[in-house]
């Protein structure tokens, strides 16, 4: 296989010369405990395999897109209990973001795409600051919520952490690295405090209490059949926004 120029982990400098990207997309993980089926990089395979194909898509329709390494830490303090479980701080996840964006506004790329594969990720505000100080335009895509219909025709209880879905998906991507005989039921214990169990009011899981083998989410009907479909529909669809940045013009909403 000959290195891919639209990656930079591959790519050299004369093909990245050559391509002048204007769109970096940045994988964004998380290392943890995904049940006792998964490994702790699934959130970081997700997030990488999605940007690389997405951006496959989004080259061969003409955009300038360029994948960076994956950033592989996201926020997990819940459960820091749970062996070799990373968690990086939200001022450290700002100062992350302002450093790349910085870098890239150096070289003259000023659009940005955080491909978030960590539900405990939260990038509203650091977006909103670091965009207002670099110029940087910077898109957020949580692919987990993309295409809910897809989501629940093809699942039947997608879950929200090693469930049928990201089984499924790994399935797919690294079937050799998921243990699904040793999979747990994902089992979630509800909160004892009556007032919390209702929409529109959040506070965070102590992880390994409410979810005692760290899954949330029955894994046991996936397969490799589903996680192909659902894979290739949201890569899709990533490449779109990828090729819709690539090709937008400097004063249409929200480049501005």
């Amino acid at each position: 296989m000959t290195a891919r120029p639209y990656v930079l982990f591959e790519a050299n400098y004369q093909q990245l010369k050559a391509l002048a990207p204007n769109v970096a997309v940045l994988p964004w993980g998380a290392t943890e405990a995904h049940n006792y089926h998964l490994p702790h990089g699934t959130d970081v395979i997700e997030a990488t395999t999605l940007a690389e194909r997405a951006a496959a898509r989004a080259t061969d329709a003409g955009a300038k897109v360029i994948v960076l390494p994956a950033i592989p830490f996201g926020n997990d303090s819940q459960q820091l209990d749970q062996v070799a479980t990373i968690s990086i701080s939200t001022a450290t996840a700002t100062a992350i973001l302002s450093d790349v964006a910085r870098s890239l506004a150096a070289q003259g790329i000023d659009r940005l795409v955080i491909l978030n594969a960590h539900g405990g990720n939260d990038f509203k505000p650091l977006v909103r600051d670091v965009q207002s100080a670099t110029g940087v335009l910077i898109v957020v895509v949580n692919f987990f919520q993309m295409c809910p219909e897809l989501l629940e025709e093809t699942f039947d209880d997608p879950g929200d952490h090693a469930g049928e879905m990201e089984t499924s998906f790994l399935l797919h991507v690294c079937p050799q690295w998921v243990n699904l005989p040793q999979a747990g039921e994902g089992r979630r214990v509800p909160f004892a405090v009556k007032g919390l169990n209702q929409a529109g009011v959040w506070t965070p899981r102590p992880w390994s209490r409410s979810h005692p083998d760290t899954g949330s989410g029955d894994p046991r009907r996936a397969t490799a059949e589903k996680g192909k479909r659902y894979v290739e529909a949201i890569a899709e669809q990533i490449g779109n926004v990828l090729i819709s940045l690539s090709k937008a013009s400097k004063g249409e909403l929200p480049y501005v």
